[in-house]
C-alpha cells in the first residue's frame, strides 16, 4: 500500500537521444506518466523498439502523459561540449514539463551527476528499469529522429534518414569523401572517428 507521500509524488523521468552522434542535435525528453492509466505493453527503452513501435507509443504518450523535450544543436554542442549540451537539453525538457505540473522528484537515465532544481537520482540503465524514463527515452528518440529526417531533405547526400547522424561506416565514408556539412559536430570529427581524409 502506498504512503501519502508516494501518492502525492510527481515523478518525471529524463533521458536523451543523440549524445554520441556525429551530426545533429542532442535531444532530451522528460515525462510524467499518468497515475490512473496502465502504461502500454510496448513502453520500454526506445532502443528495444522498432521505428513503428516507437511512433505508436509516442502517440500514447502525447495523449496521456505530461512531457517535454529540449534540443541543443550541433553548433552549440561544439561550443559548450556534449556533457554541458546534454544537461542544457535536460534542463529545457524539465522546464517544459514544469510549466504544466511541478515535479517532486526526477529520475535521470545514466551515471552523470547533473544539476537540477528538484530532488533527483541518476539510474544506470534507467531507461530499461523505470517506465517514466522509458517514456522519456521514446520522446527524445522520436523527436530527434524526426529532426534528422528533416535534415535528410536538406542534405540528401549524407543519408541522415538511415543512420540519423551516428557514426556508421557508411556515414564516416560520406564525411571523408564529401566533407562535413553545417549540422556535423566539428569537435566529433577527428582522425579516430573518420580516419584520414
Amino acid at each position: 500500500m502506498k504512503t501519502v507521500a508516494e501518492k502525492l509524488a510527481v515523478i518525471a523521468g529524463i533521458d536523451e537521444a543523440g549524445r554520441g552522434a556525429l551530426a545533429g542535435p542532442v535531444v532530451a525528453g522528460a515525462c510524467i506518466l499518468p497515475s490512473d492509466k496502465e502504461p502500454p505493453f510496448l513502453l520500454k527503452d526506445s532502443k528495444q523498439l522498432s521505428y513503428e513501435e516507437r511512433e505508436e507509443v509516442f502517440i500514447w504518450i502525447t495523449q496521456h502523459c505530461i512531457y517535454g523535450c529540449g534540443i541543443v544543436d550541433a553548433q552549440d554542442i561544439d561550443q559548450c561540449r556534449i556533457l554541458s549540451a546534454t544537461e542544457q537539453a535536460m534542463q529545457a525538457a524539465v522546464a517544459r514539463v514544469a510549466r504544466q505540473v511541478t515535479p517532486t522528484y526526477l529520475l535521470i537515465d545514466g551515471r552523470d551527476k547533473f544539476w537540477f532544481d528538484y530532488p533527483h537520482s541518476s539510474i544506470i540503465h534507467g531507461d530499461d528499469l523505470e517506465p517514466c524514463i522509458s517514456a522519456a527515452s521514446i520522446v527524445a528518440k522520436v523527436v530527434r529522429d524526426r529532426i534528422m529526417i528533416t535534415y535528410d531533405k536538406m542534405y540528401p547526400q549524407f543519408g541522415f534518414n538511415s543512420h540519423k547522424g551516428y557514426g556508421t561506416p557508411e556515414h564516416c565514408d560520406l564525411i571523408r569523401s564529401r566533407g562535413p556539412c553545417a549540422i556535423h559536430r566539428k569537435t566529433f570529427l577527428h582522425e579516430k572517428t573518420i580516419g584520414e581524409s
